[in-house]
């Protein structure tokens, strides 16, 4: 039977909870059996940490850790939290008040073409207040979960670095 390892497809099912202001677990995310995650491993983009504790397991295997804000997303950064001028999201000279609301995430560039979401936390007379830190950032979260399947990667997989086919990227 497969072992999770680099360039292996790995399908999961998990509930993924955060520690809140209480101290409490709080349910923010499921992957069940019927929309399982399915990623590449080792070519994710998912904190390193996240992918060690899965290293070496095999279908069938359940797991359940914690990942500390460190080990994860970093902690939450009040300097990623700006105001931006509200022209910068006209277009035509208007603002697309459906897509400027309280709560969107938007995708960005910065002044070096790096492309981010940035999340709409106010909208003030002449500025948009934005969040880009991650959704987790500053978050104790909680992995409680199974492995569903591992595979070899296609060579197409590999050459693309992400999964294609059921619960991957189409093209």
């Amino acid at each position: 039977m497969a072992q999770i390892s680099p360039n292996k497809v790995v399908t999961i099912t998990y509930d993924l909870s955060v520690t809140d202001e209480n101290q409490e677990k709080v349910l923010v995310e499921s992957a069940e059996e019927d929309a399982p995650m399915v990623f590449l491993f080792g070519q994710s983009g998912l904190p390193e940490e996240f992918e060690r504790q899965l290293d070496g397991k095999q279908a069938g295997d359940a797991f359940n850790f914690s990942l500390t804000p460190e080990q994860a997303y970093g902690d939450y950064d009040q300097q990623a939290v700006v105001d931006i001028p509200k022209n910068v999201f006209e277009i035509d000279g208007k603002i697309d008040d459906e897509m400027v609301q309280v709560g969107n995430f938007l995708p960005m560039a910065d002044n070096q073409g790096h492309h981010m979401q940035g999340k709409i936390v106010d909208i003030g007379a002449d500025t948009i207040k934005m969040d880009f830190n991650h959704p987790l950032a500053g978050m104790v979260m909680h992995f409680d979960g199974k492995v569903a399947e591992v595979r070899e990667a296609t060579r197409e997989e590999l050459d693309h670095g992400h999964v294609h086919g059921e619960g991957g990227h189409q093209h």
